[in-house]
């Protein structure tokens, strides 16, 4: 049976980072809200959004639909499907390791959301931009470094080696720092123009996930949608300032 994955159509946004995970191991999901018909469609989505029927319905997207069961929060469908996809190491106690590596991207991505919607998320980035320039300063300048650098850190002192940032081999961590590279390198080039100076081992990382097959498959195909001014990395010009 098909793992069926509900976020919002059109933008990339959280679920690209379970979605990563899923083509990466091949496996076989459907993206409801991107198609119509059959019970699909974003329709779909809220109708478990808003049911009265489910005892405990998401608050929001993306969720993960397995049989019966919904997963909902990034992190929390990744620690469900890590095993099943082959995607943590056999060790427990390094599964949790990985939990919490992938609980701080969710910290760093939820900032990164700040950067254009620092006041209120029901207000448009016009009716904001003065604070987000704020913030994005202070994001490029403080947080950008803080994040990478840790990650970096992380990667520096894997036992295993630095081709991983766990173990010797690929989690779903390793796809989750591609997709924040690749996410802060559209939204704030400037600002990231020499993140390979400053970040060489998370760099690395960064092309050795581009190389994997199916992820190369991936991003070649209408499926990776591109990123836009809609998803949680955005490229606003005036927001993005070069590092001395």
């Amino acid at each position: 049976m098909a793992y069926e994955l509900y976020y919002w159509d059109g933008i990339q946004g959280r679920g690209e980072f379970v979605r990563l995970a899923l083509e990466e191991a091949g496996a076989e999901y459907i993206d409801i809200t991107r198609e119509s018909g059959r019970g699909r469609g974003t329709g779909a989505m809220l109708a478990i959004m808003q049911s009265d029927g489910e005892a405990l319905p998401p608050f929001a997207p993306p969720f993960l639909k397995d049989g019966d069961l919904i997963i909902s929060h990034v992190a929390n469908i990744l620690l469900y499907l890590g095993p099943k996809l082959g995607l943590v190491p056999d060790d427990e106690a390094l599964r949790y390791v990985v939990n919490g590596l992938q609980l701080t991207i969710t910290d760093f991505v939820a900032e990164v959301h700040d950067t254009h919607h620092p006041i209120a998320t029901s207000l448009y980035y016009e009716d904001q931009k003065e604070e987000a320039k704020a913030r994005s300063a202070a994001f490029i300048k403080e947080r950008i470094p803080k994040f990478l650098g840790y990650f970096e850190k992380v990667l520096n002192q894997n036992p295993e080696g630095s081709d991983y940032i766990v173990g010797n081999a690929l989690t779903y961590v390793d796809l989750s720092l591609f997709q924040i590279v690749e996410g802060l390198v559209y939204a704030f080039p400037k600002a990231m123009s020499n993140y390979r100076g400053s970040y060489p081992l998370l760099a690395a990382l960064r092309d050795r996930v581009e190389r994997r097959p199916n992820i190369t498959h991936y991003l070649r195909s209408d499926r990776r949608l591109a990123f836009n001014t809609e998803g949680i990395f955005r490229h606003y010009p005036e927001l993005d300032i070069g590092v001395s």
